[in-house]
């Protein structure tokens, strides 16, 4: 990961922080993109990296960072699109889901990852290819009830990867896409009716019965930015201790 140079949108807090914190110790310079803490977070990293405040549904907020990024470095050479909307909801049946909410989720769940990866695609091309790894989730593909808005999300960011993958391969760019279970960040640790209502029933589905921390998803992400990774693209990686098999 020497030389490279990674974007992780969401970067501050949670799984985003753990997965900024893994590719700099593994040589990245990562630059750190949330709406606050940026600058923070990315100074406990060192010197070597870059912290810019940024909303992922802003078209100008995204176009900035990637500028950002580009001045401070002189190129991008990966994408993590973490930045999403999940510690603060509580699960609620369909019909009662607030419809602002579901708006919510959407702008930047799903057109937050589209907007920061248009961003730093001319970068990557202009590098000769480059890295994108999408943080899904593990309940699209187990179906889990009262998140319709956040399951809805997350399903279209594995499409969206396999879309990308296609679209994208021939300038060099890798998409793929890592899909994490219920994971106690310290925003869900926040939540209490998350804590009630899914850490149990997530432990007791899993092979490996303990909780997931964010550290847990790191190493997928590394890998999926590393060389090791360079004949794979298109593909989805559900880390949840063996919930759900692929």
């Amino acid at each position: 990961m020497a030389e490279r140079v990674i974007v992780v949108t969401g970067g501050a807090q949670g799984i985003g922080r753990a997965i900024a914190a893994g590719l700099a110790a593994d040589g990245a310079a990562v630059v750190i993109a949330d709406l606050a803490g940026a600058e923070a977070a990315a100074a406990e990293l060192g010197a070597d990296h870059l912290g810019v405040a940024v909303d992922v549904s802003s078209p100008e907020g995204c176009a900035q960072m990637a500028a950002a990024a580009l001045e401070r470095y002189g190129r991008i050479d990966g994408l993590v699109n973490n930045a999403g909307v999940f510690s603060s909801l509580v699960p609620t049946p369909m019909e009662e889901i607030d419809i602002d909410e579901w708006r919510r989720v959407m702008d930047v769940n799903v057109l937050g990852l589209h907007l920061a990866t248009r961003a730093v695609v001319p970068a990557l091309r202009a590098a000769g290819g480059g890295r994108i790894v999408n943080i899904a989730s593990g309940t699209p593909f187990k179906g889990v009830p009262f998140l319709l808005h956040y399951v809805a999300s997350k399903g279209a960011v594995v499409a969206m990867t396999k879309a990308l993958a296609k679209e994208l391969g021939g300038d060099g760019i890798l998409v793929n896409c890592v899909a994490p279970g219920f994971t106690l960040s310290d925003g869900v640790n926040a939540n209490p009716a998350q804590i009630e209502k899914l850490q149990e029933v997530s432990v007791a589905a899993r092979v490996i019965r303990r909780d997931q921390f964010p550290e847990d998803v790191v190493g997928a992400v590394v890998f999926f930015c590393s060389e090791g990774s360079s004949f794979i693209t298109g593909q989805s990686l559900v880390v949840d201790g063996g919930a759900y098999f692929n």
